[in-house]
């Protein structure tokens, strides 16, 4: 039992070093601004979804105002950069830490809540740090920030002649989400949170502290989602409360990790790499004209997905691998 665990971590390790290789390729055979940007999206997004399904996913706490921690990492960033001059990398592990502490502190009245009641509590509060943000003059209101970009720096994470290095540092994103997660997830950690998730008067009386695990649950999640709301500031040039904040975000970091497979390793990213794309090229094509059709096209997908397989896209390798080992 022992060697097939070990064997399948390493074999999940090999796997997303061989991915992530061939990722860091793609750009030389892709040259198309347009692909590259929705690359850069659905890595994004990956790296998003990912970090969402730590709590929601592994812990059970089901989230729907991961936008709030989003917004915190952009509006944190770009605040320190425009009005103090500081760096954007200090911005970005300075909105992930606030991110965190804030996760945390919600986190004590929050998970004394069950079900959707939870749910119900985060999409409120999510909503109210939007009000507040269209509210605060000094943050730009909901007329929001422009970031000043004068050139290509590494230094200042601005880029104007390629988005080659928006890319690479999605994808490190991405890998890092996905490490985490492979790391914590047969931890005493992903134990723990596993444990809460499928019984937590269980879990309590086999002597899992349920409160402290949601807590390290929200605090890791909220940081790395701070990271990425930093990084989509940084890759736009621009935010505003709506832009970073709005309820779709929140919708779009949980859908891949639904039809990938809630809860998995690999879930969050495959579900980013059809869902992400497919809503670019569906917004695309049809335009202005059909706004809103593309959520319904992903919604519609979604349904589909959850009712032919409740486990999502995932539980078909576990199909597949079952019947192979029978044959």
């Amino acid at each position: 039992m022992d060697k097939n665990f070990a064997a399948r971590r390493r074999r999940d390790l090999i796997i997303a070093a061989v991915l992530a290789a061939l990722a860091a390729l793609a750009p030389l055979f892709i040259k198309d601004v347009y692909v590259q940007n929705i690359l850069i999206l659905t890595l994004m997004y990956a790296a998003l979804s990912q970090s969402w399904n730590i709590l929601s996913g592994y812990c059970g706490q089901i989230s729907l105002g991961h936008a709030l921690y989003f917004g915190i990492g952009a509006y944190t960033t770009e605040l320190l950069f425009t009005k103090f001059g500081v760096l954007p990398w200090f911005g970005m592990l300075a909105g992930g830490v606030i991110a965190a502490v804030i996760a945390m502190g919600l986190g004590y009245p929050f998970f004394r809540l069950r079900g959707h009641y939870f749910v119900i509590a985060t999409i409120v509060i999510a909503e109210i740090g939007l009000l507040l943000f269209q509210n605060w003059e000094w943050a730009g209101a909901a007329m929001g920030i422009t970031i000043p970009v004068r050139g290509d720096s590494w230094l200042k994470f601005q880029f104007l002649r390629s988005k080659l290095p928006y890319f690479y540092f999605a994808l490190a994103l991405c890998s890092l989400a996905w490490f985490v997660t492979w790391w914590l997830e047969d931890s005493k950690w992903g134990f723990w949170w596993r444990a809460v998730k499928d019984n937590p008067e269980a879990a309590e009386s086999l002597g899992v502290v349920v409160f402290n695990s949601k807590m390290g649950a929200a605090a890791v999640s909220a940081f790395l989602v701070a990271i990425g709301g930093a990084f989509y500031a940084q890759f736009l040039a621009y935010i505003d409360p709506e832009s970073v904040m709005g309820f779709q975000f929140s919708l779009l970091m949980a859908l891949p990790a639904v039809l990938g497979g809630i809860g998995t390793l690999w879930g969050p990213v495959l579900g980013a790499a059809i869902l992400i794309p497919m809503t670019e090229l569906t917004r695309s094509y049809i335009g202005g004209s059909g706004r809103g059709v593309d959520l319904i096209v992903y919604g519609a997908l979604i349904v589909a997905i959850s009712l032919a397989l409740p486990q999502g896209l995932v539980s078909l390798f576990s199909r597949a691998k079952a019947k192979g080992a029978t044959r």
